[in-house]
């Protein structure tokens, strides 16, 4: 679980994280993003490839279908590909902030993960890239909204 809160309208983060073709502007993690089937016009089934690089150099490519849209508070999609599972967006208001709540609950599929995954210091390197990857998009999405104040929390 990662948390942003961002000094800036809930609608224009809403916005900001639901424009995933524009990731790789502002979110250096992001290396390519490409639109593989527009959704409805709530935008469900909209189906993105996504591919991320965090501070470990390994590349990951996933697809991403949105399957839960309620705009501004709540944007669900499941993953397949390399990572397999579900990524959930909630949004609030608190005071002047907003607060973004990302849940990431996937698994690999690429065999030289599974392969060393059981060791003892390899879930915590896999998640020190991802919160590394989130901390990235906290500070592209600050400049992205106009140099925002905002803060980084996470729970493992």
């Amino acid at each position: 679980m990662t948390e942003w809160r961002l000094l800036a309208p809930i609608e224009r983060v809403f916005a900001t994280i639901e424009e995933t073709l524009a990731w790789p502007e502002w979110w250096s993690s992001v290396k390519g993003v490409e639109r593989l089937r527009a959704g409805d016009g709530n935008s469900i089934g909209t189906t993105d490839r996504l591919t991320f690089i965090g501070k470990v150099p390994y590349r990951l490519a996933f697809d991403m279908e949105v399957t839960v849209r309620t705009a501004p508070t709540e944007l669900v999609g499941h993953a397949t590909g390399e990572l397999e599972g579900i990524g959930e967006w909630t949004l609030r208001t608190d005071g002047g902030w907003t607060v973004v709540r990302y849940v990431w609950a996937p698994r690999t599929t690429r065999a030289w993960m599974n392969l060393l995954a059981p060791l003892p210091f390899v879930d915590e390197i896999f998640g020190l890239n991802h919160h590394a990857v989130m901390r990235a998009g906290l500070r592209g999405i600050r400049q992205r909204l106009g140099g925002v104040r905002g803060t980084y929390r996470r729970d493992d």
